[in-house]
């Protein structure tokens, strides 16, 4: 839930107009709407690159994901990794625009670390999935904008361990 509908749910929970530190809050998210969108502009249209460029790290720091027996072996298992990737790149790019966590939060992971040890998935390969995901994608910003986005892909990695 954005900043925005927050602020009008509990103003109008007390039946009460916006506060000016409410007013200050929204108008700040207004003005760094520009920047977000910027940033989810970025991850999207590098989302290839990125989740290929991550997917490619990750295998060479984790090459039991990709033997014999790991949960990314063999074409079908790599295509299922990297497309869970792309679907967590998303959810980041979700967070952004709405410059809150919660659409990351109820879209994609409640549940998650329940869901991953029933399929026998190594929760920690796939946080770090993320990582090199944000490494990638922050090194296409600027100083700013990589701050700005670092925190979305830090929220789901740490809800990942």
């Amino acid at each position: 839930m954005s900043i925005v509908t927050k602020s009008i749910v509990n103003a109008d929970a007390e039946a009460r107009y916006l506060s000016p530190g409410e007013l200050d809050r929204i108008k700040a998210f207004v003005v760094s709407g520009q920047s977000r969108l910027r940033i989810a502009e970025t991850l999207t249209g590098a989302r290839e690159t990125i989740v290929k460029q991550a997917g490619d790290r990750l295998f060479q720091k984790r090459p039991d994901v990709v033997s014999p027996g790991g949960n990314a072996y063999g074409e079908e298992m790599t295509a299922t990794c990297l497309r869970d990737m792309d679907y967590y790149l998303r959810l980041i790019t979700y967070g952004v625009v709405s410059g809150d966590i919660t659409p990351i939060e109820e879209i994609g992971l409640v549940g998650v670390r329940e869901m991953y040890k029933s399929l026998g998935t190594d929760i920690g390969a796939v946080a770090q999935s993320v990582r090199e995901m944000k490494e990638v994608a922050t090194g296409l910003m600027s100083a700013d904008d990589a701050s700005e986005a670092s925190s979305y892909f830090d929220y789901v990695i740490g809800a990942m361990q």
